[in-house]
């Protein structure tokens, strides 16, 4: 499985959201400052809400700018069967194996899916619950994971 290949997907992913949001940021900053937009009473906010919205806009833009730059200069190596999951990691579980199901450590993303070379791959981050689990973690140790009411109890068989 070709991790280069995850990143490009999820960069690609990271782009196509960027443009998204500054065309919404674009729009919300011509909502506030659109003539039409102006208070005509007290209870008239749509120049505000506007502005607001082309704050936060602007927020996720910078967010997504910052995810790409970190995507683009993760060096990606590969594990050995005596490395311990860290970030950059794909990490199969037993559970999964049937399944085909790999979880990459990336630095953001989180929730990611791709499909690639009939492996299904999920990004997780180490801030996750699961990124919390597999941390550290070698090939035949065992993973335990509560959340809420459910638990995972699986063992690591492949970390690359």
């Amino acid at each position: 499985m070709d991790k280069k290949q995850l990143v490009k997907n999820v960069i690609s992913y990271l782009e196509d959201n960027l443009a998204e949001a500054l065309i919404a940021a674009n729009n919300a900053h011509k909502a506030a400052t659109d003539d039409q937009s102006l208070a005509e009473t007290q209870y008239d906010t749509l120049a505000i809400e506007s502005s607001y919205l082309a704050e936060g806009m602007s927020r996720r833009i910078n967010e997504f700018q910052l995810a790409i730059k970190i995507y683009k200069n993760l060096s990606l190596h590969e594990f050995t069967h005596d490395d311990a999951a860290a970030l950059g990691a794909m990490i199969q579980l037993a559970e999964d194996k049937a399944r085909k199901h790999w979880f990459f450590i990336g630095p953001n993303t989180g929730g990611f899916h791709a499909f690639i070379e009939e492996q299904s791959i999920t990004v997780i981050t180490p801030q996750s619950p699961m990124g919390k689990a597999l941390l550290g973690k070698y090939v035949d140790d065992d993973v335990y994971m509560k959340q809420g009411n459910n638990e995972m109890n699986d063992v690591i068989i492949s970390i690359y």
